[in-house]
């Protein structure tokens, strides 16, 4: 179930902007392809469910309009956030990290 997100119209790929990333973020929790999930807290914690683990982290959104995340002790990383969008309805998130490239979606639960 989402929230945050009603009225928000976009097509597959758009970029979430900046003043959007919270409600995005905290809209529901996210699965993940390989089966783990995350959730994000309109405080700046976010946790990280996976294999009956969970690690617990903090989010911002940076001067540049940029989702980062933190996971101490030092784990630092920063995103561009695009929606994903099916039949007209956000259904989750892409990530592309902004060091490596690399991108993986998130869906809401």
């Amino acid at each position: 179930m989402t929230k945050n997100l009603d009225g928000v119209s976009a097509e597959d790929g758009a970029p979430v902007p900046a003043g959007e990333i919270p409600a995005a973020l905290t809209a529901g929790r996210l699965v993940y392809s390989d089966g783990a999930t995350q959730t994000f807290h309109s405080d700046g914690a976010t946790r990280y469910f996976e294999g009956g683990r969970e690690t617990e982290g903090t989010w911002s959104v940076d001067e540049n309009g940029h989702f980062c995340s933190f996971w101490p002790p030092s784990y630092r990383a920063s995103y561009d956030l695009h929606r994903v969008v099916e039949g007209g309805e956000v259904v989750g998130l892409r990530f592309s990290d902004l060091r490596s490239g690399s991108r993986f979606d998130g869906r809401y639960q």
